[in-house]
């Protein structure tokens, strides 16, 4: 299936102008719970951010919650600032007398341009902010990303379901995670779908000895490790876009029924950050 393109001006009208963003490899650990027990810090995961060329589902792992309230600071699409500057505005207003608050590559996803990994230490600002960003805004990788990762929908989070009922935070479990995340930006940056499927497979073998509700829990209907299991079995690799379900990204260098593809925002004045 084609990468799909915005038509019209109507289509701006119902999709709106802030990025959306995709979290690959790594994800959860810009959550100072998991940070914290990280022996061999930074821990990395990496974000996509993408031109909003189609209108997600909600409660699918795709920042959507994240990306409202932007829509409530810049409508008219991100303002030309400093991007930690925006960060911190964005995880501000958006986690507001909230318990379980977002992480920040939620906000850092939908605000950096490109492909970026994320470096977490829970010693720096308590885990709550990347202490490093590293960057690609190099087209051919944003082509080349955009040619291999198909999104197939599978389910929304159901009503009622939390990933936290149940939670092992081993710390060589956690070094594991983060150690996904940089073997997912490596991958990217030369451009080798073997390793890009192989540290999203890593990375959900990670969320499910971690956070074992992220794909087995009462409220969840549908078998997601049966299904997860059927793309990566045929394919380089496979992750949920989050927790509960959502999207499956799958790495593959031929088309993948039912998946479509998207469109990497990038920078256009620069090749990194």
């Amino acid at each position: 299936m084609d990468t799909i393109q915005i038509t019209s001006t109507n289509d701006v009208d119902v999709i709106g102008k802030i990025p959306y963003r995709m979290a690959f490899a790594g994800g959860w650990i810009d959550q100072p719970f998991i940070s914290r027990y990280n022996p061999d810090p930074p821990g990395s995961m990496v974000v996509v951010s993408l031109q909003p060329t189609i209108r997600f589902m909600e409660l699918s792992g795709m920042g959507t919650s994240t990306r409202k309230v932007a829509q409530t600071l810049w409508n008219n699409g991100l303002p030309d600032e400093d991007p930690v500057k925006l960060v911190h505005l964005l995880y501000k207003k958006e986690n507001e007398g909230k318990s379980e608050p977002s992480g920040s590559q939620d906000m850092a996803g939908i605000i950096y341009p490109g492909i970026c990994r994320l470096d977490y230490d829970f010693n720096y600002e308590g885990g709550i902010f990347p202490a490093n960003v590293a960057s690609s805004n190099d087209p051919d990788v944003a082509h080349w990303l955009e040619n291999v990762v198909y999104m197939v929908p599978v389910a929304q989070r159901p009503p009622g379901y939390s990933p936290l009922g149940k939670v092992n935070l081993v710390p060589e479990w956690i070094s594991r995670l983060g150690q996904t995340g940089r073997e997912c930006f490596d991958a990217i940056i030369r451009k080798n779908t073997a390793a890009l499927g192989a540290s999203m497979n890593a990375c959900m073998e990670c969320w499910e000895y971690i956070l074992p509700q992220t794909v087995r829990h009462p409220a969840i209907r549908i078998d997601l490790p049966e299904i997860l299991w059927h793309y990566q079995s045929r394919y380089a690799g496979a992750m949920y876009s989050g927790c509960g379900g959502g999207y499956l990204y799958v790495v593959s260098n031929d088309p993948v029924p039912g998946g479509f593809r998207v469109q990497v925002r990038y920078s256009s004045s620069t090749k990194s950050l």
